[in-house]
């Protein structure tokens, strides 16, 4: 089953600010942040929900434009739209993970 990627003249700030809302789905975005531009397995990426819960929020993230999924064999993959979402959004990630950062 292929994964909906919006292109990104399809980006909508609201869809994409309402899939970062959920605490784990901006615990993803944050994790790939640090984990680099080729992305993470599905699996390295522990959110402390069954399999079926982490799915729905890959999907949401998915669907939003956010993160772009792909399947190599049996392992799931995904990785954040960085330059796609900079280059529609200027700074957005960058505030969602420096917020990661600041001190309570």
């Amino acid at each position: 089953m292929g994964h909906f990627h919006p292109s990104v003249d399809q980006l909508r700030i609201d869809t994409v600010l309402a899939s970062l809302g959920h605490p784990i789905r901006l615990a993803i975005v944050r994790a790939l942040a640090h984990g680099g531009d080729d992305g993470l397995a599905c699996g390295t990426i522990d959110l402390g929900v069954t399999k079926a819960t982490a799915t729905h929020h890959w999907r949401a993230l998915c669907e939003a434009g956010v993160i772009r999924q792909w399947q190599v064999g049996r392992n799931h993959y995904v990785a954040l739209r960085r330059g796609e979402l900079e280059s529609r959004f200027p700074g957005l990630l960058d505030l969602v993970i420096a917020d990661d950062l600041a001190p309570p």
